[in-house]
C-alpha cells in the first residue's frame, strides 16, 4: 500500500509513538510526603458528548468520566485491582451461587437530601441494570428479584448461579445506583435527570451547556471524611484534539483522559515537565479496535465476504506504522491482558492475504465489474480517538484494493451511537471494545442475541447464533473457574469462526495530566472513578 494515500505522516507517527513510550512514567513520583490541599478547580478534556450522563443506564468511559464522579457504585477496584466496597460495605454468596447479599453503607444521602437505602439498589437493579443498561442486560439475565428486608440489606436472587467473583468484577462498571424516588414515575430513558444526575458521590451536578461544558461542585455532605478535596470539576467539550492540547499547554485544561489527544501532541506534552503522561490507571480498561458488520446488508451476511474483508487488511503494517508501542495484534474478543481467560492465539485468525481476499469475494459471487469495483459500503467510525479515524481510513484504502468501495460517514458521539446501535444505519462501523476484567462484563454482549434495541456496544448486527448464545449462557453461570475458562475458549473459537465482529488490534489508554495533580492514576479504572481523593498542589 502506498503510504502517500494514508492521511498521516508515517515518520511522524513512528517517532511520536516511540517518544510517548519513552515518556510514560510512574505518576506517583515523590509526592507521598505532601499534605493534601483542599480547593481548586480541575478542568477536564471531554472529547465526545453522550446521550446521557447516568452510568446506571449507559456503560461507557465517556459517561463514567462525568457520571462516575456524581453517582456511585456498590463496589469498585482498589489500587491492587481487588474489589472494594463503596456503597456496599460487605457481601456474601450462598454455596449454590443463587443468592448474593450486600450490606449497605449507613448515613449516605442523595444530593437532594433523601437517604440512600436498599430500595434504591433494588429499583436500579431490576429496572435499569436488568432491562436497559448495555452489558448488564446479559449479565443480569437470570436475576429474578432483589429483596430488601431492611434499609441496609439488599439480597440478590438468581434463577441460575451467579459466580461471586464475576459479579464483583462487573459491579465497578455495571453497579452504579440511581435514586428510586427520582426515577420511579415515568419513562426512565426520558427522565431529564439523565442529563442532570442526582447521586451520592463526592461531586454534585450544577450545570450542563451542551457543546460547551459540564460543571459539578464539591458535595459538602459526602460520606467519606474530609473528601473531596477539589471545589469544582469542569468538563470542557472540545472535539478538536489539537485545540485541547493547546489548552493543556496554556493551563486551561488539567487533564485529558483516555487517549484524548493526538499521538504527536501526547508525545510533545510527555517531554514537558509540567505534565505527566502515563498508562497507569487504565489497566482495567484494555481496548481492542473493531470492525462491526451489519448483517442486514446482503453482502455482509455472507461469511466469505466478512473473512475476505479481514484478509484484505494488513494489520501488522498498520500497527507498526501508525500505532507503535502501545498496540499489538489482537486475536479475538478476549485480549492477552486477561490472564484468567485469554485462550491463546490458536483460534481462527485472518492474516493479511490480498489474493485470498479476492478469491473469497469471487467465490461469494461478487466478481469485479467495471473499473474492478465489486460493491460499495458505508463505514461509520466512532469519534472516540485518533486511532479510530486512522483505522477507518486504512480500512477504506485496503478494501479499495480488492474492489470494495467504502464511503466514510463521520458523526459526533451521539450521532454515531444512534445510527449504529439504534437506527442500524450503517454497513461497517469501527470503534473500541473495552474489556473489563471478565468476558461476561462487557464482551459477550457484543455477540449474545436478544440485546435491547439501541443499547450501545452490544449485538445490534442482525446476527444470531444459537450455539454461541448457549456457550455464553453456560459460561455465565459456571461456578468452577477452570470450566468457565474452557467455556470462554470455546466462545472465542466460535465467534472468530463466524466473525460477526472483528477485533484485530489490542491497545492501552494514555492519560495526560498536570504535574500538579496528586492521587491520580491510583486505581485500575481511575478515569472512571469518583476522584474523591484527587487534589492539586499549589
Amino acid at each position: 500500500m502506498s503510504l502517500t494515500r494514508v492521511e498521516i505522516n508515517r515518520r511522524t507517527v513512528l517517532l511520536t509513538s516511540a517518544a510517548i513510550a519513552a515518556s510514560v512514567i510512574n505518576p506517583v513520583r515523590a509526592f507521598s510526603q505532601q499534605a493534601a490541599r483542599k480547593g481548586g478547580v480541575f478542568n477536564v478534556h471531554y472529547v465526545a458528548e453522550q446521550r446521557q450522563l447516568n452510568p446506571s443506564l449507559q456503560a461507557s468511559i465517556n459517561v463514567y468520566t462525568i457520571g462516575g464522579k456524581i453517582q456511585e457504585n456498590l463496589v469498585d477496584l482498589d489500587a491492587s485491582g481487588q474489589p472494594t466496597g463503596v456503597l456496599a460495605e460487605s457481601w456474601e454468596a450462598t454455596p449454590d451461587g443463587k443468592t448474593v447479599t450486600f450490606k449497605l453503607r449507613k448515613g449516605v444521602t442523595w444530593h437532594d437530601g433523601k437517604p440512600f437505602t436498599s430500595a434504591d439498589v433494588a429499583f436500579t437493579a431490576m429496572n435499569m441494570w436488568k432491562k436497559i443498561l448495555n452489558y448488564s442486560s446479559t449479565l443480569q439475565l437470570f436475576l429474578t428479584a432483589v429483596d430488601t428486608p431492611d434499609p441496609q440489606t439488599a439480597i440478590f436472587r438468581y434463577e441460575r448461579p451467579m459466580p461471586l467473583n464475576l459479579l464483583l468484577r462487573a459491579l465497578p462498571d455495571l453497579g452504579y445506583i440511581s435514586a428510586k424516588h427520582v426515577y420511579e414515575n415515568g419513562d426512565i430513558r426520558q427522565n431529564p435527570t439523565n442529563l442532570a444526575p442526582v447521586g451520592t458521590g463526592p461531586f454534585k451536578f450544577v450545570r450542563y451547556e451542551r457543546g460547551q461544558y459540564i460543571i459539578a461542585d464539591r458535595n459538602p455532605d459526602y460520606w467519606r471524611p474530609n473528601a473531596p478535596y477539589l471545589d469544582r470539576i469542569v468538563w470542557k467539550v472540545i472535539t478538536d484534539r489539537a485545540a485541547a492540547a493547546a489548552q493543556m499547554e496554556t493551563g486551561e485544561l488539567d487533564c485529558s483522559p483516555f487517549s484524548g489527544l493526538t499521538i504527536s501532541d501526547t508525545a510533545r506534552l510527555g517531554r514537558d515537565k509540567r505534565f505527566i503522561v502515563t498508562t497507569k490507571g487504565n489497566e482495567g480498561n484494555a481496548r481492542t479496535n473493531t470492525v462491526e458488520f451489519n448483517f442486514r446488508r446482503e453482502q455482509l451476511s455472507n461469511i466469505g465476504v466478512r473473512r475476505a474483508i479481514a484478509h484484505a487488511i494488513n494489520v501488522p503494517f498498520f500497527i507498526e506504522n501508525f500505532l507503535g508501542d502501545f498496540a499489538k495484534i489482537g486475536t479475538g474478543p478476549i485480549p492477552s491482558t486477561s490472564t484468567d481467560f485469554y485462550p491463546g492465539s490458536h483460534t481462527p485468525q485472518y492474516p493479511y492475504d490480498k489474493a485470498k481476499a479476492a478469491a473469497l469475494l469471487d467465490e461469494a459471487g461478487y466478481k469485479p465489474g467495471t473499473g474492478g469495483r465489486r460493491f460499495s459500503l458505508r463505514l461509520l467510525p466512532a469519534p472516540w480517538g485518533e486511532d479510530i479515524s486512522l483505522w477507518s481510513t486504512f480500512v477504506q484504502q485496503s478494501l479499495s484494493e480488492v474492489g470494495i468501495s467504502v464511503e466514510i460517514v463521520r458523526n459526533d458521539g451521539s450521532g454515531f451511537l444512534k445510527q449504529v446501535y439504534d437506527d442500524h444505519a450503517f454497513d461497517l462501523a469501527t470503534g473500541w471494545h473495552l474489556y473489563r476484567n471478565d468476558p461476561a462484563v462487557s464482551t459477550t454482549v457484543w455477540y449474545r442475541s436478544g440485546q435491547p434495541k439501541g443499547a450501545p456496544w452490544t449485538n445490534q448486527w442482525g446476527w444470531e447464533d444459537k450455539t454461541v448464545d448457549r456457550t455464553i449462557d453456560e459460561a455465565l453461570i459456571e461456578l468452577d473457574p477452570a470450566k468457565r475458562k474452557a467455556f470462554y475458549a470455546e466462545f472465542v473459537n466460535e465467534v472468530n469462526t463466524e466473525l460477526p465482529v472483528w477485533m484485530p488490534i489490542e491497545q492501552v489508554f494514555v492519560t495526560v495530566i498536570t504535574a500538579r495533580a496528586r492521587n491520580h492514576s491510583n486505581t485500575p479504572r481511575w478515569g472512571s472513578t469518583s476522584w474523591h481523593d484527587l487534589w492539586l498542589s499549589a
